[in-house]
């Protein structure tokens, strides 16, 4: 079940996808303790690396406890990517990864993200110089294509091989679908038989069954899950307890839902102070009950919490709602 990508081995095949205001270092480490095998900063400006950007330096936090970790890169400026991968080199990272996913207008209307995709030259070069400049490797996260008539995701992945990427994950929508609709495995399988680095299929993945469906679709390398580990960290466990054993574990209770909730405020609380760390907690929040009892009465609520205390309070409070 271990999985590799060039020198750098996971436990398991699971990855954490990178999202922005999701996947900072408290989210991670909880992820990790779920059992997940590879874990992504946030997106990260190389630009606003360059110019010390006071907002990126929480953004680079890491920890040796979520190790492997890779660091994500943003930006459409070759030299400049390159330099920002080098002065990342020691800092606690294994990989380097470059986004050619972001489908945010700011980022795209910038020539970054998954606008790279419909510049596959400017792509290559980006790949190549940020290889040959760190001895970390190289990794690139793109998607479908940018829209339904550039599907070009088949030939991306061959440039960044060629340019001397370790490993590509592809995300089954175009930049123009976001997240919506039924992501595409089909073009994660035709990647994976395209190159021969590791290739890890990213849409779609929420629990045992639709993990196992996309092994069996695209028989890739690894997986990574994203919006379906929002507000479930355990999604981790739970596919990792049925490789490993053939059992289905039950979702979790509501009591284990609180307890996990009190664990990451307190972690936010350390890591963010506490005006930030709560406030970042709200949508966290309305994550981890969504589906429970009284979870719409919560989400009601969650806008009043300003310190851990009232954190505490509310839980509490839905407790007793939700019996």
């Amino acid at each position: 079940m271990t999985f590799a990508i060039g020198n750098v081995k996971m436990d398991n095949p699971l990855v954490l996808g990178p999202m922005a205001g999701v996947t900072d270092l408290p989210f991670r480490l909880l992820c990790k303790e779920m059992g997940c095998g590879l874990m992504y900063t946030e997106m990260i400006s190389a630009k606003a690396l360059y110019y010390k950007n006071k907002n990126t330096l929480p953004l680079l936090a890491t920890d040796s406890k979520e190790r492997p970790v890779a660091v994500q890169l943003f930006g459409s400026e070759t030299q400049l990517m390159a330099d920002m991968a080098k002065t990342l080199e020691g800092k606690g990272y294994q990989m380097i990864d470059i986004n050619m996913g972001c489908p945010v207008p700011k980022i795209v209307n910038n020539r970054e993200g998954s606008a790279l995709m419909k510049n596959p030259k400017l792509a290559g070069e980006i790949i190549e110089t940020m290889a040959k400049a760190v001895s970390l490797p190289v990794t690139v996260k793109i998607r479908k294509g940018f829209d339904k008539n550039t599907v070009n995701a088949v030939e991306i992945a061959r440039i960044a091989q060629e340019s001397g990427a370790s490993a590509v994950a592809v995300h089954g929508r175009t930049r123009e679908e976001y997240y919506s609709g039924k992501a595409d495995w089909d073009i994660i399988r035709q990647v994976k038989e395209a190159v021969s680095i590791p290739v890890i299929g990213s849409g779609d993945i929420t629990d045992v069954d639709s993990f196992l469906k996309m092994r069996e679709q695209t028989g890739c390398d690894g997986y990574m899950i994203a919006r379906g580990a929002k507000g479930n960290p355990w999604v981790f466990k739970e596919i990792l307890t049925y490789l490993k054993t053939g059992i289905r574990l039950e979702k979790p209770s509501l009591m284990e839902v609180l307890e996990m909730i009190r664990r990451h405020g307190k972690m936010m609380v350390e890591f963010k102070g506490e005006y930030t760390g709560i406030r970042e907690m709200r949508k966290h929040l309305a994550w981890y009950t969504a589906g429970y009892p009284g979870s719409a009465r919560l989400r009601g609520r969650v806008n009043e919490m300003e310190t851990y205390e009232d954190l505490v309070r509310l839980l509490e409070e839905y407790e007793e709602w939700a019996k």
